[in-house]
């Protein structure tokens, strides 16, 4: 009898050990953080860029000793761009593997579809890169403005109405054009992008003569970009992940749409190393927003440029490495001052009171307009010159003068 009881205890231990492996005040052991990222699909260059990112930040940090003594761990699940997988990995993180946290969340409709699992169980999620301005304001989770102590969901990145927003100064001063062409995805991303920047648009009397949006995977773009071209635009703007980016800039070229003045991606999928990759010669002189670049004065900035490439190889990661490698840095500081108590509750008041560097920028989570838990911080914009993508605007932070005009026939071999 009591070798029973021995044994009953010894195994109500054990699983008690497991269960608070995550979470909790365990002593020893990985502190387990769930990560949801496109790891497979149309989707998959951004999420090995962030898991490469999250996995190299994991390492530094925990070579420092880790949190208290404790190594941290992100467990990751591939949400294959589908919102209806990114919600079931979302659970599973949850609820199977017990996490007391959530990040990562790349496109805006699965981040969306995460974010309002980790709400219903009221678990912390922040995320990196998941845009849609919605992700962030309470109202869309039946909240309101003041009810953040209730609110779980924290961003990293500005919204994407922001995204055009360093784009604005050079609009104005130096490009001057009258009209616009939109052309942007149907998802929640380009969409939401593509009314920011018509309002963009109208703020700085800009024309827009036309505002198309196409399918996910969409491989023949021509008929929409002759119809742009028959308008004659002096811009075209484009809200498009990386193989659509691509192509669109190809089948430009194809067709010969040499008449704007600027072709301007909306970042995502124009700042990709794969970008140039599969748009070949296209890629040249196309411009875009984007949130960060390595040359900035960032502290760390190109310190974690030059580790990523020297252990992953390739060109080197754009923003959205940079934003998960914050993110990672992020979590650290977060679960550091958790002191050994690592819960829902613990962290979201660690994240409530977070204010610190990254390679990424400042990280202080602030409220306004509709927005709470939400990041703000410049946008600046890049173009691709001779084969690299370089930061052009604002003036002051420039390491390339920008090529404008643009003879696009020369540019292209035409």
């Amino acid at each position: 009898m009591k070798l029973t009881k021995l044994l009953i205890s010894l195994l109500v231990i054990a699983g008690l050990a497991v269960g608070l492996n995550g979470c909790g005040k365990s002593e020893s052991g990985p502190i387990k953080i769930g990560v949801l990222l496109p790891l497979t699909g149309p989707q998959a260059n951004f999420g090995e860029m962030e898991k490469n990112s999250f996995e190299l930040a994991k390492e530094e940090i925990n070579a420092k000793g880790g949190i208290n003594g404790r190594p941290v761990e992100f467990v990751y699940e591939d949400d294959t761009g589908k919102p209806d997988v990114g919600r079931a990995g979302a659970e599973k993180l949850i609820v199977q593997d017990k996490v007391p946290m959530l990040a990562g969340g790349y496109s805006s409709s699965v981040t969306f579809a995460a974010a309002a699992v980790a709400q219903q169980h009221r678990i912390p999620f922040l995320v990196n890169t998941g845009s849609v301005d919605k992700i962030t304001e309470p109202e869309a989770f039946d909240l309101t403005t003041n009810d953040g102590d209730k609110f779980y969901i924290y961003r990293l990145n500005p919204p994407v109405s922001e995204y055009a927003s360093g784009l604005e100064g050079l609009l104005k001063e130096v490009v001057k054009p009258a009209s616009a062409f939109i052309i942007h995805e149907n998802s929640a991303f380009g969409t939401k992008g593509a009314k920011s920047f018509a309002k963009t648009c109208d703020k700085l009397g800009i024309k827009v003569l036309g505002n198309e949006s196409y399918s996910s995977g969409t491989v023949d773009f021509k008929p929409l970009l002759m119809n742009a071209r028959k308008t004659k635009p002096d811009m075209v703007y484009m809200i498009s992940y990386v193989m659509d980016a691509a192509l669109l800039m190809k089948q430009s070229r194809e067709l010969g749409f040499t008449t704007p003045k600027l072709f301007v991606g909306a970042g995502a999928g124009f700042t990709m190393p794969a970008f140039k990759e599969n748009a070949g010669e296209a890629t040249e002189g196309v411009i875009s927003a984007t949130l960060w670049h390595q040359t900035l004065p960032i502290k760390g900035a190109k310190e974690y440029y030059d580790k990523y490439v020297k252990k992953y190889g390739g060109d080197g990661p754009d923003y959205h490495g940079a934003e998960a490698y914050s993110a990672a840095y992020v979590i650290a500081d977060v679960l550091t001052r958790c002191n050994g108590e690592y819960t829902p509750e613990t962290i979201k008041k660690a994240l409530d009171e977070t204010n610190m560097m990254t390679v990424f920028g400042p990280v202080k989570f602030t409220s306004y307009g509709k927005k709470i838990h939400q990041n703000k911080m410049d946008t600046y914009v890049v173009q691709w010159i001779n084969g690299e993508l370089k930061l052009i605007w604002p003036k002051n932070l420039a390491n390339a003068k920008f090529m404008y005009p643009i003879d696009w026939k020369t540019v292209w071999g035409l």
